[in-house]
């Protein structure tokens, strides 16, 4: 079996009625020699600024900045029961290999190799790359499907931005939170 992972639901669906996968299970979809899921967009993301040192949940501008020096990757909460249904499925013993169908782009790598990644799955992992959403294109992506390791460093780009923003979110958003709070009496 293959497991097909896209990045929402409405994807996955017109995957699976263009590959025949009619089954309907509860998260997935089966039939033939797929099961087609999804990531209901981002499942798992580089931790809270708390989950690096308990003095960061506080905000003191006397912690700023915060510079990880090891990045932690971890389940949505809201959206964990998809996260252990994506692990289970890359489990199941009849699962061969892994097709990386998110969307083309930067962001749709970075979504599934969060999950794929924090899954700690080693089968092997194809990728969809289609520009086009009709039956016979997404039957000839199947056909065509390229090696993970083609879009290395578009995962590289999208991690690299993933950091950035988040260094640039958690200490500019606390440090004019914490400045003009103080003076203005102001939030964000």
């Amino acid at each position: 079996m293959k497991l097909v992972i896209a990045e929402k639901p409405s994807v996955a669906k017109t995957y699976a009625a263009a590959l025949g996968a009619k089954d309907r299970k509860d998260g997935y979809l089966e039939g033939g020699k797929y099961l087609i899921s999804w990531c209901i967009g981002h499942l798992a993301g580089l931790a809270d600024a708390g989950m690096y040192d308990p003095k960061f949940r506080d905000w003191k501008q006397a912690d700023l900045p915060i510079l990880p020096e090891n990045w932690f990757t971890v389940p949505h909460s809201e959206k964990k029961k998809q996260f252990d249904l994506l692990c289970a499925l890359m489990a199941r013993e009849d699962v061969t290999e892994i097709v990386n169908a998110c969307d083309a782009g930067r962001e749709g790598e970075l979504i599934f190799r969060n999950v794929y990644l924090l899954s700690g799955c080693q089968k092997p992992v194809k990728r969809l790359w289609l520009s086009s959403m009709e039956d016979e294109a997404i039957r000839q992506g199947f056909r065509l499907l390229k090696d993970s390791s083609e879009y290395d460093g578009l995962y590289q780009s999208a991690l690299c931005r993933a950091k950035a923003d988040w260094l640039v979110g958690i200490n500019a958003t606390r440090f004019f939170t914490l400045l003009y709070h103080h003076k203005l009496r102001v939030g964000r």
